[in-house]
């Protein structure tokens, strides 16, 4: 059988239509969860996928959600002969870390400081994740260290 698979739109990213995550509906949450689970689904996967978790749908409210994923630029899709399949736009861990952006602006007044204090006294947070991130916040500050010594010694800014 051959595929005959086309994109139908070019991917827009999530801080070019200006959508807050934390504005998504349950259902829209559970059918990113799956289509980051899965990759790729067409809507009648995601519908079996929503029925086995003991959320049966009308195949037209799982399209219909799906399209308004799609304009809000959670979601892409490719054309395979008749059939739209799904993909994210982005990873999970972009779309959650927009989220966290705007809880910063809306409750932190922008401070990552105050959000992990507040995530520590919340119980959120231990201590031991806290070291974890502390180790890896340290570890990307030394590869961004020699990153830049590499660019500046290969522009010849660095020699004497």
């Amino acid at each position: 059988m051959t595929s005959n698979v086309t994109d139908s739109r070019e991917p827009v990213g999530l801080e070019a239509l200006g959508h807050d995550p934390s504005e998504l509906g349950e259902l829209e949450r559970s059918i990113l969860q799956l289509m980051w689970q899965h990759g790729i689904l067409s809507a009648d996967q995601v519908r079996e996928e929503l029925e086995m978790q003991d959320r049966p749908l009308k195949d037209s409210t799982v399209r219909t959600v799906l399209r308004r994923l799609e304009e809000k630029g959670y979601l892409t899709h490719i054309l395979d002969n008749r059939t739209f399949l799904y993909s994210p736009a982005e990873p999970a861990p972009i779309v959650a870390g927009r989220a966290v952006k705007r809880i910063l602006e809306w409750f932190c007044e922008g401070s990552v400081e105050q959000l992990l204090v507040g995530m520590v006294d919340s119980s959120v947070l231990d201590r031991k994740e806290l070291q974890r991130l502390a180790e890896r916040i340290a570890a990307a500050r030394n590869n961004s260290d020699k990153t830049d010594a590499k660019s500046v010694k290969a522009n010849g800014k660095g020699e004497k």
